[in-house]
Formats: structure tokens, C-alpha cells, sequence
């Protein structure tokens, strides 16, 4: 036999509810936050078992991919509607992929071949991720790099898609008198042609606090490459990457760069882990999307 319940008991249980709902509102955010890694992290995984690596990605929550291996017109060996079709399958999204590295850069005569290899596995960037020591010796050579990706970058918009560079330490290292990253790059890099990946762990080690600059250069990064470091020590800028954490495992004060995202014109951020000290990448790559979900993205 039912019986009525009294207006305290209704309101008792519709607050329950809510607050439930509530909560499980805010989960399901925190699981769909989209947020990428780049493959270069757990590179001997993929060179091992490709679809497998991939599906663990994908169980901890990813849902953007960036890549890091482009070779003969494939895709860790795979044409790239297939590599595409494998990672929307899994629910994943291929966003941007790093490009081979030559000692000029990319060159003019594979730009566009490159562009129609990645415009059907559906990117959004094309991003230079090194310059070869040799090409760092002189703002010449750097000035020459900048001149040659803003003709890549007019190749790419053709296309559909937008070319970028990703930093490093040393670009923040005085040449002749000048800092590269300041006094080419984001000086005579065309803001419309070559977008910038802005990398918090590479920035931070060179001596610089990325929100300062953000600040300057306003709409320049829809990239965050999310790399936190164990230790805050002196400036330095030789690659070196003993220090490399899971995001919100180190010091890195990962809220106060995304407080400043819109003004960074950022559209994603992206994992990426160069090194693990422990030897336990997927662990740490799942650690960084936990902390992201649930200490900094709240």
C-alpha cells in the first residue's frame, strides 16, 4: 500500500537527486574534457603494437590525438584514411601532427605533398618540432627558417591547414646578441601563416613564466603542450629531459597558464611526456589526464 509522502520527505529527496545529478553532471564533463596527447610519448609503444597502444590511450579518456611520425606518406606505417578511420573508431580525433625534420626545415618542394597527406587524415596543424643544431648557430639561419615557413605556411592554408612550430630551450638562448624566439620567430613569423605550440616544460626551463608570454603575444598559441618538471632550477638550454613530469606532478602552476587561454588563443592542449623517470608511461600518462580532469580543468 503506497502512502503519501510529506512535503519535508519530497523535498529531502529532490535535493538528493539533484545533488546527485549534479555531481554526475560535473563527472561526465570531466570525463569528455578533450583533452590530447602527443604520440611521441609513448613512441616504443606504437612502434610495437599500433592499434593496441591506441586503445589504451583511448580507454583513459583522450579523446585528440597529435602525431609524431610521418614517413612516405604514411602514418606509423599505415595510409592515412586508415590511421584516420583507427583513431575515430577508438573515439579520438587526430588534431595536429609533427612533421619530419630536415636540416633546413621543411622545404618548399615536399610542402605540398605533405599538406595532401595530412588533409586526408583530417589535421588542423602541421607543426616543425626541432631545428637541427647546425641551422641555430646564427640569426641568419634562423631568419631564413622564419622566411621558409611562412611560404610552408601559405602551402598549408591552401590546404585547409595551418603550419606552426613547437618550441623548445634552446630558441630562448642569446645568438649574436638576439633571442630567437622573440627576435624572429614571433617577430617575423606571419601570425596568419605559422602558428606557435607553446611548450610549458621547455618555456619554464628556459627561464621564462609562459603566461608573461602570452600576455605580450596575444593570440599566437592554439596549442598548449601540458609537460609539467619535477624540480624548478636555474635557466638552462640544452635538451635535456631528466626532469619531465606528468602534468600535476610537478611545480609547474598549470591553472595560471589556463587562466590565460583565451587570450593565448588556445583551441587545444596536448600531453606530451618526452621521458618517464619511473619507466611507467601509460601510468603516467594516465596520471596527467586525472590530474587535468580533476585538480587543474576544475
Amino acid at each position: 500500500m503506497k502512502t503519501k509522502r510529506s512535503r519535508r520527505e519530497f523535498l529531502k529527496v529532490s535535493a538528493t537527486a539533484a545533488v546527485g545529478a549534479m555531481v554526475f553532471s560535473q563527472y561526465s564533463c570531466k570525463k569528455t574534457v578533450g583533452i590530447g596527447l602527443q604520440l611521441y610519448t609513448i613512441r616504443d609503444a606504437m612502434a610495437a603494437d599500433v592499434p593496441g597502444s591506441l586503445k589504451k590511450v583511448s580507454v583513459i579518456g583522450y579523446k585528440y590525438l597529435e602525431l609524431a611520425d610521418y614517413a612516405n606518406g604514411k602514418f606509423y606505417g599505415y595510409e592515412p584514411a586508415e590511421f584516420r578511420k583507427m583513431c575515430n573508431d577508438l573515439g579520438m580525433e587526430i588534431i595536429s601532427s609533427h612533421t619530419q625534420v630536415e636540416g633546413v626545415g621543411v622545404t618548399l618542394d615536399n610542402a605540398k605533398k605533405m599538406a595532401e597527406d595530412h588533409v586526408k587524415l583530417g589535421v588542423k596543424y602541421c607543426l616543425q618540432p626541432w631545428i637541427v643544431e647546425e641551422m641555430r648557430t646564427s640569426i641568419a639561419s634562423y631568419q631564413k627558417m622564419a622566411a621558409n615557413w611562412n611560404r610552408i605556411g601559405a602551402i598549408m592554408k591552401e590546404y585547409g591547414m595551418q603550419f606552426g612550430y613547437h618550441n623548445h630551450n634552446f630558441e630562448f638562448a642569446t645568438v649574436e646578441g638576439k633571442i630567437p624566439y622573440f627576435d624572429v620567430m614571433l617577430a617575423e613569423l606571419d601570425k596568419d601563416l605559422v602558428v606557435m605550440e607553446l611548450d610549458m616544460f621547455w618555456t619554464s626551463k628556459a627561464g621564462y613564466n609562459p603566461v608573461d608570454i602570452i600576455k605580450k603575444y596575444l593570440g599566437r598559441f592554439p596549442l598548449f603542450h601540458m609537460k609539467d618538471m619535477y624540480t624548478k632550477e636555474a635557466p638552462f638550454f640544452e635538451v635535456i629531459k631528466n626532469d619531465i613530469a606528468p602534468v600535476g606532478a610537478g611545480v609547474i602552476n598549470f591553472k595560471e597558464i589556463l587562466a590565460a587561454k583565451d587570450i593565448a588563443g588556445m583551441k587545444y592542449m596536448v600531453v606530451e611526456q618526452d621521458d618517464s623517470r619511473d619507466g611507467i608511461i601509460f601510468e603516467d600518462i594516465k596520471t596527467s589526464f586525472t590530474n587535468m580532469t580533476t585538480k587543474i580543468l576544475v
